[in-house]
């Protein structure tokens, strides 16, 4: 497990920038911690170790190029791997249902991923794999990555300012976000499912 508070203090802001853009962008760094990292460098700030809108901004420009070098990795290497009509792993049908998903839901699904681990890590690729026009996607990562690095870090900051020692009860905070970030999602699964059992007129 990553002791975050020592792996901070100990990298500062060129930590919090190069983990956030592997999470972000890079498909090896589903596994980083990226949420806890956001949330513990808030904390940090609010004890003064940082600088608030020094960890914002760092979070915020990470996720966002982060995000747009997945996409392009997806929308260079994607056409290789899916060249291949017999492949079963990479197969071209799978490339032309997302992009015909992401045509429809796709700005809401790049907004929202950016919430849920290991997603957010791949949501990048996959938008770039399935041809989702690179303006769209961007204007819709840039949302997402204001909402998401700059939103937990600044909720963790005012939280640690209010609640004493509220590191000790990180592994709580963290759980509490993921559990309400998957809220939105549930009810677009909702709405969706309700969608698809009223019959065409």
């Amino acid at each position: 497990m990553f002791d975050l508070t020592h792996l901070i203090q100990t990298f500062s802001y060129l930590g919090l920038f190069i983990i956030v853009f592997a999470e972000t962008g890079l498909l090896i760094g589903f596994f980083l911690p990226g949420d806890s990292l956001l949330i513990t460098a808030g904390l940090l700030a609010a004890e003064g170790s940082l600088n608030l809108w020094g960890v914002v901004a760092v979070c915020v420009l990470a996720a966002i190029i982060g995000n747009i070098a997945g996409y392009l990795l997806g929308f260079k290497v994607g056409p290789l791997l899916f060249s291949q009509p017999k492949s079963r792993l990479f197969n071209p049908e799978h490339v032309q249902k997302t992009h015909d998903y992401f045509e429809k839901h796709g700005p809401k699904t790049i907004i929202l991923a950016r919430f849920i681990p290991i997603i957010r890590t791949f949501i990048a690729t996959i938008s770039g794999i399935s041809g989702m026009g690179f303006e769209k996607f961007a204007l819709y990562s840039v949302v997402g990555g204001l909402l998401w690095g700059a939103g937990l870090p600044i909720i963790a900051y005012y939280l640690g300012r209010m609640i004493p020692d509220l590191d000790k009860y990180l592994l709580l905070v963290i759980g509490v976000v993921i559990l309400v970030s998957f809220i939105p999602v549930g009810l677009e699964f909702l709405k969706h499912r309700k969608l698809a059992k009223v019959p065409n007129k």
